[in-house]
């Protein structure tokens, strides 16, 4: 049953409103934004069959543990490659960037001596450095991306094998293993998990109940169609038991990852950017319809200069992350994670043409990958078949959103 959206002559409250106004129609919310229903339902599907084939291995706090430590650096290059993709481009050389700003950290922190800290800074600011050489050549001189970071993709990895004098260094100091295998534990004490991490994850729900329910408001006070609230109070309830049941995994294992709250923090970062900032309405524009864009007086150039400048900014922060994972630099590191980070775009609901995509459907699109990658280890897939399966995936998610298009003007082909 569904109610009429109007605003009520009385003056009822927008608060009120949200109270008595949507539809309890399923079907038409999830066509609505089919896009990102589909990939949740497809998310949730697949964490629900590999932990039956796994006979809940895949559930365990341990290893729900070690997904976020192994692919969160690949969820940081998503964020990234979402707005490059949403900007109507494409980066290439991500993991070459990945590469050489782990190498110049090692360099420094290893073979100079130098404090943790600065390795980061170095690393970051290499990133950064990188991202307006390929900002320069794309916005300012005219070449297309594709050529641009494909360029980028061999000339820094050579670079990093210069920098590295084709050898790999280790160890790097604790304080910067730190950053992604270190654990917040222990802060406010818990008997057999670790209640601060079940405090955050508390806190994050109603952070979300709130924000939720605000937006809920304002497209109520819009005239936007709504869900009923009981399925918006469904909603939010169910968000809430899957974090905590997450948080609980997660602190009965080892406590919160730091990496998990360097990503926490980008994501809502980023998610503001994004939908709350002129850049990112620009970044949607220019992605969505270039000349349009400029007509409306946006600084394509410039728009499109701080998006490569800010994938180099966050691919610096992946190659801290991956080199401390790995703790060390090697010439090798970094080979085809800009295809895991494209993939994860993809999957998540970027379109191919550019201005449609979210740094939450990123952000799940690369959750799907890391399932699927974690799953089928656990299971003694070859690699190879992983490959295949991982292609087959990404196939279908751009087809997907071909049909989705087809679909919503009406053409049926």
């Amino acid at each position: 049953m569904t109610s009429t959206l109007k605003r009520d002559p009385a003056g009822e409250s927008g608060a009120a409103a949200a109270l008595h106004t949507g539809t309890s129609n399923l079907r038409t919310l999830l066509t609505r934004n089919l896009r990102q229903s589909g990939i949740v339902v497809a998310f949730v599907a697949i964490v629900a069959l590999f932990a039956v084939l796994t006979d809940g291995v895949s559930l365990s706090p341990g290893n729900i543990t070690n997904i976020v430590l192994q692919y969160s650096y690949i969820l940081v290059l998503a964020i990234g490659m979402v707005i490059v993709i949403v900007g109507g481009h494409i980066d290439l050389s991500v993991g070459s960037v990945v590469a050489l700003t782990g190498a110049i950290a090692a360099v420094l922190v290893i073979g100079g001596g130098l404090p943790w800290w600065v390795g980061i800074a170095a690393a970051v600011g290499t990133g950064v450095l990188v991202g307006a050489w390929h900002g320069f050549w794309v916005a300012y001189v005219g070449i297309p991306a594709f050529i641009v970071t494909l360029a980028g993709m061999l000339l820094f990895r050579g670079l990093t094998l210069q920098v590295l004098g084709n050898i790999s260094l280790s160890p790097f100091p604790a304080e910067y293993q730190m950053v992604a295998g270190g654990f917040v534990n222990g802060l406010i004490g818990g008997q057999g998990f670790d209640a601060f991490t079940v405090l955050i994850a508390a806190l994050g729900v109603a952070g979300y109940a709130a924000y939720a329910y605000r937006s809920r408001i304002a497209k109520v006070l819009d005239l936007q169609q709504v869900e009923s609230f009981p399925l918006f109070a469904c909603r939010i309830a169910l968000v809430g038991v899957v974090v905590l049941a997450f948080a609980w995994q997660l602190a009965t294992s080892r406590g919160l990852p730091v990496v998990l709250v360097i990503l926490s923090v980008l994501v809502l970062v980023y998610g503001l950017v994004t939908r709350r900032t002129v850049f990112g309405r620009h970044v949607y524009a220019i992605g969505g319809n270039l000349a349009a864009a400029r007509l409306s007086g946006v600084k394509a150039r410039a728009v499109t200069f701080w998006i490569f400048v800010n994938m180099g900014f966050l691919a610096g922060i992946a190659g801290v992350i991956y080199s401390a994972r790995s703790n060390g630099a090697q010439p090798a590191a970094g080979t085809m994670f800009e295809l895991d980070a494209i993939a994860a775009a993809f999957i998540g609901g970027a379109a191919v043409t550019g201005g449609v995509g979210t740094v939450v459907g990123a952000l799940v699109g690369g959750l799907i990958m890391a399932v699927m990658s974690n799953g089928m280890q656990l299971m003694g897939v070859d690699q190879s078949m992983q490959s295949v399966v991982k292609g087959l995936v990404l196939l279908l998610a751009v087809a997907f959103d071909v049909w989705n298009k087809r679909r919503a003007r009406g053409t049926g082909s």
